[in-house]
């Protein structure tokens, strides 16, 4: 079953509270609220910054803003927090949720901002914390996000051989779909496995043996929680979760042959 999103959430709340606001006589004190932004924000000022914040606070406290950029369309930023692609007006009153179009360019706007915040992420993640398998001369490079316990994880995976012979690495990230702690604040059996994996002197053969559910014990420092913590800032929602050299989000399962095509398609 799919989490509902922190701004799926937060709008319901808002919806349900909203009549009790109404009969507020006086409007909220302001509160100063400073986002921290990963990302650099082009042309967008610490007054607007500021604002954001302090718009994307008014639904989540928790919510981490990571970019914020001008959008496309007038009087609006376009901003990336927590996972979530969000258009806020230029004067912090009002949020639209959902795919912004270019009916003259006849493409995805939000796509295409997604795209280029996770190839900026992705290339911050450094091969030696990946799992890579990789023909000698690729000529496509794919970053998954992958789980040892999911079944079309493992399907994906009995094609790796095929994947590498048409040029295209794979590379894995964790990403236990449990999470990383229980509701009890103890850590989950897959993140559990994955950091395992992770630690093993031979990170492929003990990816192979996790997927047939053969896991040996294994405790380091790793980088399990900080690649399933990237996975929800990048809108990963789900494994496996493929992403091309150009950041785009090309799909779950797919077979060499699909993955292939869909690679060629933003050749």
């Amino acid at each position: 079953m799919a989490k509902l999103s922190w701004l799926t959430m937060s709008a319901g709340a808002l919806a349900l509270a909203f009549g009790a606001a109404l009969a507020q006589a006086a409007p909220p004190a302001a509160t100063a609220v400073t986002p921290v932004v990963a990302a650099a924000s082009q042309a967008v000022s610490p007054a607007a910054q500021k604002m954001v914040g302090a718009a994307i606070a008014r639904l989540s406290a928790k919510a981490q803003v990571d970019s914020i950029e001008l959008a496309p369309l007038p009087g609006f930023y376009q901003v990336i927090a927590s996972g979530q692609l969000l258009y806020i007006s230029s004067d912090g009153r009002y949020l639209l949720n959902g795919d912004l179009l270019d009916l003259t360019a006849k493409r995805n706007v939000s796509d295409a901002a997604w795209a280029r915040f996770r190839q900026r992420e992705l290339a911050q993640v450094p091969a030696s914390a990946r799992i890579v398998y990789a023909p000698k001369n690729p000529r496509y490079t794919v970053s998954v996000f992958t789980d040892v316990n999911c079944s079309f994880c493992r399907a994906l995976h009995k094609h790796i051989a095929a994947l590498n012979a048409a040029g295209i690495a794979v590379e894995y990230l964790a990403w236990p779909r449990e999470g990383v702690t229980t509701t009890a604040g103890r850590p989950t059996p897959t993140y559990t496995e994955m950091v395992s994996v992770w630690c093993a002197s031979d990170r492929k053969a003990a990816f192979v043996a996790a997927t047939e559910d053969r896991v040996k014990s294994a405790t380091c420092t790793n980088p399990v929680k900080d690649q399933f913590d990237l996975g929800l800032k990048l809108g990963v929602n789900g494994t496996p979760s493929i992403i091309g050299p150009d950041g785009r989000m090309l799909g779950g399962y797919l077979t060499p042959e699909q993955l292939l095509a869909a690679l060629r398609q933003g050749s």
